[in-house]
C-alpha cells in the first residue's frame, strides 16, 4: 500500500467498470484527483477479470500502480443480469495487466480497512455483492470505515435502479450496516449531470481522458450521452459543495417479487442512519470534475 501525505483521503473503489461508461469516468477522476490516495480497486459482477483489466488499463495510462482484485461474479441469491463487460472490446488499444490475484477481493478489503481504521472511504459504484460479503463475514468492519459512499438506488423516479436490481439481497445487507458515514447518490439525481457525446469527445483532449474516450466510444454505439452517476458519488468525497445530503432511512424491497430491489427513502431528521443526496450543484460539479484533469 502507498504512504500518502496526511492531506489525502484514503479511498477504495468497488466497481462494475465496463458496463455503463460512468465507472470508467469515475476511475479516471480518482486517478487524477490530487486529494485521493487510491488504496485499491475491486471489481464485481459478470466477467470480473475483464473488468480488472479495464481498471488496469486506466492505471497504466497514468503510470500508477494500484492493487486490483477481481471480486465476486454471481449475485447472492438472484440470477446474474450483468454477465458481460462490453467496454472490454477496446482493451487491445491500451496496455493492461492480465494476471490478478484469484479469490482475494474480500480479503483485500478486510486487510486494507483494518490497516487504516477510521480513515478509509469505501466507494461502491456497482452491485453490492463484494461489500455485502465483507460486512457479513467481518461484522466489525463497517464501524472501522471512515465512510461508505454508494452510487445506488432510485428514490424519486419510478422503477428500480440497476446496481440494486443486480443484487438486492446484497444491497439489503449493506444498508443495514452501521457505518459512521453512510451516503447514497441515487441514479435519479445523477440524471441532472448528463453530457452529450459530442461535448464529452471535445473535452477528452486532456491526457488523462484519452483512454476514457476509447471505452466511451463503445458506449456511444448505443447511447449518445454520458450520465456522471459514479463520478458524482466520487466527487462528493472531495468537495462538499457538489451535493447536499439529507438524513433519513433507506430500505430495500425483498418481500414483493415484482418490486424486488426497489429502494425506499424516508427523511427522518438529523439522527437518521443514512444520508441521501437530495440536490446537486450541476455547474459546480462540472467545474470541479474537469479542473481535476487540467491540473
Amino acid at each position: 500500500m502507498s504512504s500518502p501525505t496526511t492531506s489525502k483521503t484514503r479511498v477504495i473503489l468497488d466497481t462494475d467498470i465496463g458496463s455503463n461508461i460512468d465507472d470508467v469516468v469515475c476511475l479516471a477522476y480518482l486517478l487524477a484527483q490530487p486529494a485521493c490516495d487510491l488504496l485499491g480497486i475491486t471489481t464485481v459482477t459478470g466477467e470480473p477479470y475483464l473488468r480488472a483489466m479495464l481498471a488496469s488499463s486506466l492505471c497504466n495510462a497514468v503510470d500508477k500502480d494500484i492493487p486490483i482484485y477481481p471480486g465476486v461474479e454471481q449475485p447472492l441469491m438472484t440470477p446474474l443480469r450483468q454477465a458481460h463487460a462490453p467496454q472490454a472490446m477496446a482493451l487491445a488499444n491500451w496496455k493492461h495487466d492480465v494476471d490478478f490475484p484469484h479469490g482475494q477481493a474480500i480479503a483485500f478489503l478486510n486487510h486494507a480497512i483494518r490497516a487504516y481504521p477510521g480513515e478509509v472511504m469505501l466507494l461502491g459504484t456497482g452491485p453490492l455483492t463484494n461489500i455485502a460479503l465483507l460486512f457479513a463475514t467481518q461484522p466489525d468492519i463497517p464501524q472501522l470505515l471512515k465512510g461508505l459512499i454508494l452510487a445506488c438506488g432510485q428514490y424519486t423516479l419510478p422503477g428500480r435502479e440497476w446496481n440494486v436490481l443486480n443484487d438486492p439481497y446484497a444491497a439489503a445487507i449493506v444498508y443495514r450496516a452501521n457505518v459512521p458515514i453512510h451516503r447514497s447518490v441515487g441514479f435519479d439525481i445523477s440524471e441532472q449531470i448528463s453530457t452529450p457525446a459530442g461535448e464529452f469527445r471535445a473535452r477528452c483532449h486532456l491526457p488523462h481522458l484519452r483512454p476514457v474516450l476509447d471505452f466511451a466510444e463503445v458506449w456511444f454505439q448505443h447511447k449518445e450521452t454520458i450520465t456522471f452517476y459514479s463520478p458524482l458519488a466520487a466527487a462528493t468525497i472531495f468537495d462538499e459543495q457538489v451535493a447536499t445530503f439529507t438524513p433519513g432511512t433507506i430500505n430495500i424491497e425483498l418481500k414483493d417479487e415484482e418490486l424486488l430491489g426497489k429502494t425506499y427513502w424516508q427523511p427522518d431528521g438529523q439522527e437518521a442512519h443514512h444520508q441521501l443526496a437530495t440536490s446537486v450543484n450541476t455547474q459546480h460539479f462540472f467545474e470541479h470534475f474537469f479542473e481535476v484533469f487540467e491540473a
